[in-house]
């Protein structure tokens, strides 16, 4: 899915939800058994019930390495589920270099047939060009963060007294590719978030962090809005999602709180049209 093609998906469904799909063992409901089977089971519902309300989904692949051997037949029967209107996003915060990261790639945009992987640029721009040779495929590089241990290092300055967000937000639009890239930024910190936007007016911007987070839909939209990108924000939203119910009506509960949701991205939309 090319950037015409997102911006297409998003004024068409009035949408711009990305759900992350991240099934806790301890969440799942009864009904659906246990073990890795009940973690597909669980993904399945879901997506057939919010598929049509949005644009993107991402499975955090930590989730499915925990369950050993089968859980990558979990991530892969779930990539597969995912309709193909809909951006696939492998969160797995890869970050090495030469063949590994080339490695690393192919399993992602191969394998699991991902249209976008998470990248963590710390090692540079040898370790996040192997995932931007693949030129049908979006490369999302982890920038200013919503975790508490943010301000650990991204926060602080590097040369020039620039904090470490802003110098990998510039630094890789030289990259080989560079225009398959976009960037994480939480939405805790809408202040922030307006400088992230200004340091990239023409890339996308997952942004995690609304529903159980804290983050404010209403004012990530007001922070990092890009009208040329029919917004250029792609809202993840997980647990408020995902566990709306912990018994048989999962995924009808889900299905209402991702329609809440998109019925407040689709009043931003029609406002900024």
């Amino acid at each position: 899915m090319d950037q015409h093609q997102l911006i297409d998906t998003i004024r068409s469904k009035a949408s711009f939800l990305c759900v992350g799909l991240d099934p806790d063992p301890a969440r799942i409901p009864a009904h659906l058994g246990t073990g890795p089977q009940a973690a597909l089971r669980f993904n399945l519902g879901i997506i057939e019930a919010t598929s049509d309300l949005a644009v993107a989904y991402k499975p955090n692949v930590a989730f499915y390495e925990a369950m050993g051997a089968e859980g990558w037949g979990v991530l892969q029967a779930t990539m597969d589920a995912i309709p193909s209107g809909c951006l696939r996003i492998a969160d797995a915060k890869r970050g090495d270099i030469g063949n590994t990261a080339t490695r690393y790639a192919e399993a992602a945009f191969r394998q699991w047939k991902a249209d976008a992987v998470t990248v963590a640029p710390y090692m540079g721009r040898d370790s996040v060009e192997p995932f931007l040779a693949f030129e049908d495929k979006w490369t999302i590089l982890l920038a200013a963060t919503s975790n508490p241990g943010a301000e650990d290092f991204e926060f602080h300055g590097a040369e020039g007294g620039q904090p470490l967000w802003r110098r990998v937000m510039e630094v890789s639009r030289g990259y080989e590719g560079a225009e398959r890239l976009m960037y994480v930024v939480g939405a805790t910190r809408p202040e922030l978030l307006a400088e992230c936007r200004a340091a990239a007016p023409d890339r996308f911007l997952l942004v995690p962090g609304v529903g159980a987070q804290g983050g404010s839909l209403e004012e990530v939209c007001a922070a990092g809005w890009a009208p040329k990108l029919a917004g250029g924000l792609l809202v993840n939203v997980g647990r408020s999602v995902l566990y709306a119910s912990e018994g048989s009506d999962f995924a009808e509960a889900a299905r209402l709180e991702a329609k809440t949701i998109q019925a407040s991205m689709a009043a931003v939309l029609d406002l900024n049209r």
